[in-house]
């Protein structure tokens, strides 16, 4: 077992008081006394400074980072979920997974660069509220001293959380807040690698347009979001693109974590738009396709901005009465014995549920920090920010289908990309079905529902 400095420091003191009071007490030593006491000070000393070398060492053999995710609060199923990515993504990079191919910290255990050091991380809860991560940000950093940061789902949390970050030099790497406002507030320290709203209009759009050359109907597009950083920056974002595209929009807002939504699937009923854009979290998409089913509401089309929609209390809860939901993703299992097959697996054992998109990416974004690390070579957040900067992955050294990871001047990642998934045959398992090179089956319309 390895002391700590202070307990080693009582335990120098300890043997200075035992040898004054046998001093006191008559306890000589011969001519020698003086001799051993000098000797018994230097022994005692080396022994606390040998002890405190080794304990720096055993602390200087492990990275530590802090992650702050929603444990509890309606959206602690997302939470929960990214633990599990970020623990199975421990597992991968803390001992040898030479079966995963090219993934930068998978062939060895521990990171090269610092000498085979382990990394952990110290989780925070942000109780699904911006001011609480913000507070567990300056706790992980002021506190754990964890060299970096990871999260925080929820964009409008992300963006206090990183702030704080930004404030005191450290490097947060966000997988999965789509906020596009997150990186244009001229942040240094700020890095995403997921896809954000800005590329969902493009790939939105093309989608539908595809749809459409099926016979499917486009023009008029309700966009359903929350009031959230998240719900209001992304539906800003599609309404300004699709607009510019000659599309109508229909602007359905609700309060995040609604008990009633009635009066928004009545008005999606009454206006029939071609197209729903569901843009929720969990407990509000659940909400919505009951309430839907309630009201014996089905739109042609309803495409989801990935969120509520890939959480996996969503399909265990209302799944089945989703057939045919439309939903984007960057995350496919791939073949057998793939990389990314081989993840998904230790993912459910870890987990109980399948890998989706979300965990998916929040994994992704951590293998990414840690891989600038290890680069880096050496925990100093400067030299951490600066190998992040450097960052250039291939496809083929990520688990996810982006296109690479490669940051711009504003710290997003340039190579981002996605396709359209499908709920079909058991509503519980997403396929794809966009574009046309990635797809494993055709889409199927209108949306069937339950």
């Amino acid at each position: 077992m390895i002391k700590t400095g202070s307990q080693h420091l009582d335990a120098l003191k300890d043997g200075r008081q035992i040898f004054k009071a046998r001093h006191r007490q008559g306890l000589r030593f011969g001519g020698y006394q003086t001799k051993f006491g000098h000797l018994l000070r230097l022994a005692c000393a080396a022994t606390v400074v040998s002890m405190l070398a080794s304990t720096v060492k055993a602390e200087d053999n492990v990275v530590k980072i802090g992650a702050v995710f929603p444990m509890t609060g309606n959206a602690a199923s997302a939470g929960i979920h990214a633990k599990y990515a970020i623990e199975v993504a421990l597992d991968i990079i803390n001992n040898a997974h030479p079966e995963l191919g090219d993934l930068p910290l998978a062939k060895n255990a521990g990171l090269t660069g610092l000498g085979g050091a382990k990394v952990e991380v110290v989780f925070a809860d942000n109780q699904g509220s911006p001011a609480t991560g913000q507070n567990q940000a300056l706790r992980l950093i002021t506190d754990e001293k964890v060299v970096a940061l990871t999260g925080a789902y929820q964009s409008g949390i992300t963006l206090t959380a990183s702030a704080i970050a930004e404030k005191y030099g450290i490097p947060f790497v966000s997988g999965e807040a789509v906020a596009a406002n997150l990186t244009e507030r001229g942040f240094k320290w700020f890095f995403r690698t997921t896809p954000i709203a800005t590329d969902f209009v493009r790939v939105y759009y093309d989608f539908l347009t595809d749809m459409k050359v099926q016979g499917a109907k486009i023009d008029n597009v309700a966009l359903v979001h929350d009031n959230t950083e998240y719900g209001t920056s992304v539906a800003g974002t599609i309404a300004t693109g699709f607009k510019e595209n000659g599309l109508n929009i229909l602007d359905v807002g609700y309060v995040s974590n609604a008990t009633d939504v009635q009066s928004q699937v009545l008005q999606l009923k009454e206006k029939k738009p071609d197209v729903v854009l569901m843009i929720s979290y969990a407990s509000d998409a659940i909400l919505f396709a009951k309430t839907m089913q309630a009201q014996d509401y089905k739109p042609p089309l309803l495409l989801a901005d990935d969120s509520g929609y890939s959480d996996p209390s969503f399909l265990k809860a209302v799944g089945k009465m989703s057939q045919g939901a439309f939903n984007r993703s960057a995350w496919s299992v791939g073949r057998p014995s793939s990389p990314s097959a081989i993840i998904a697996d230790m993912y459910k054992k870890k987990s109980g549920d399948e890998m989706d998109d979300t965990a998916g990416r929040e994994m992704e974004g951590f293998f990414v920090l840690v891989d600038a690390i290890d680069r880096a070579g050496s925990t100093d957040p400067a030299k951490i920010q600066a190998a992040l900067k450097a960052t250039d992955l291939k496809p083929n050294q990520l688990m996810m289908g982006y296109k690479g990871v490669k940051f711009d001047e504003k710290g997003q990642n340039s190579l981002a990309s996605a396709v359209i998934v499908q709920l079909q045959d058991d509503g519980e398992t997403y396929l794809t079905v966009w574009p046309k090179t990635n797809a494993v089956k055709a889409p199927v319309l209108p949306y069937k529902g339950w």
